[in-house]
């Protein structure tokens, strides 16, 4: 999943806009690449501290973030600064493993719990609760932080010791020569995962992992026009990381049933209005019930088969608020084909007083019997 931007400013997903502002100040000016002459990285992480608080001082796009995540803002979150990132420092990263590979230089230091995975579930919808919008609940099997060592790992009473293979560092530094002079490599120490601290007394509750699997149940804000395929996330309602790890997210898809009436075309909705060939031909009034109540309709004499009446803002809202979509409405006009003889009479009257030539009784009869023995 991609970055989280409460988490490269250091708030909370509820944090307030002050609260958000000063974290980006203070975000900004330790991470500004005028302060961090020596770092590679300063630039990169600079923009995409400034990119996140782009993001979540702006009341519309933090909402769609916090609705669908990084791909909810539909490039409005683009590099402010523009052109890429990167440069030495990256190539560095990536054959050495971080910091100079002439020895000196910056160390990441220990990398601490890791964040919880991020987890997926399934919302199954009415069609008029994703057009309405609605709360629903969706349950998970989620770990969830231990309260018995207060998600530490370590039995009540004891606590977590120094590794001693990294010296609490986190990171095991190997130092080799080659023609470039001295290469300096680091990673994850193995011995305690990169945390820089062990357990030698887990707790009795979670084996020390800080953590325990547990059924979770959460009420989704469904916002209105929502499509089957959305997907909405919900931050820090994933699974807990190990022993005092960051909390991943929650993304649920959406699964929304079919109308017995409506068809969906994005924002739209349609439906096939059937209307007999006489009310075609002379014109009707009708009471069509739409997802809003009934709306009176006027069919005009003469409507053909075909015919589209567009009722507008009678769709899907759209889901960022601008708006709705149009209900249109297929006219289908019924040929009848349970005549009596009285009502074909009559309409063989009307043929003849227009003047149009219609096939003579015996012959429709005749072909009755053609078709009873094909």
């Amino acid at each position: 999943m991609a970055t989280d931007y409460y988490e490269l400013l250091g708030v909370h997903s509820d944090a307030s806009a002050d609260e958000i502002k000063r974290a980006y100040r203070k975000r900004a000016r330790d991470l500004h690449p005028d302060a961090n002459p020596d770092d590679p990285q300063a630039e990169s992480a600079f923009k995409d501290v400034a990119l996140a608080y782009e993001v979540l001082s702006d009341p519309d796009k933090r909402r769609r973030y916090d609705l669908f995540g990084p791909d909810g803002l539909g490039g409005a979150a683009a590099d402010p600064f523009g052109g890429p990132s990167g440069g030495l420092g990256d190539i560095f990263d990536a054959f050495f493993g971080g910091g100079s590979p002439f020895g000196g230089g910056r160390t990441t230091g220990r990398s601490g719990p890791p964040r919880g995975a991020d987890l997926e579930t399934v919302v199954h919808l009415a069609f008029e609760e994703a057009v309405f919008g609605a709360e629903a609940e969706v349950s998970v099997r989620t770990a969830v932080a231990c309260e018995t060592c207060q998600a530490t790992g370590a039995r009540p009473g004891t606590e977590p010791e120094r590794c001693a293979a990294c010296d609490g560092s986190g990171q095991v530094r190997r130092v080799r020569q080659s023609i470039l002079g001295q290469m300096v490599s680091a990673s994850p120490c193995t011995r305690c995962g990169g945390l820089g601290e062990v357990i030698t007394a887990p707790c009795g509750d979670c084996d020390g992992e800080g953590r325990l699997v547990r059924e979770k149940t959460y009420t989704v804000d469904i916002p209105a026009g929502v499509d089957r395929g959305s997907t909405l996330r919900l931050t820090g309602r994933g699974a807990a990381g190990p022993r005092g790890g960051g909390v991943g997210d929650l993304y649920v898809h959406v699964d929304v049933a079919p109308h017995e009436r409506f068809e969906r075309d994005g924002y739209d909705l349609a439906h096939d209005l059937h209307v007999s060939a006489l009310q075609a031909m002379l014109g009707v009034h009708i009471d069509f019930e739409t997802l809003d109540g009934i709306e009176h309709l006027i069919i005009p004499r003469g409507t053909q088969s075909g015919r589209v009446f567009r009722l507008r803002g009678r769709g899907v809202p759209h889901v960022e608020g601008r708006g709705r979509g149009d209900l249109m409405l297929h006219v289908v006009v019924d040929t009848p084909t349970d005549l009596t003889p009285e009502q074909e009479e009559l309409i063989r009257q009307l043929a003849e007083l227009r003047g149009e030539e219609v096939a003579p009784p015996d012959a429709s009869l005749l072909g009755k019997i053609r078709s009873a023995f094909k």
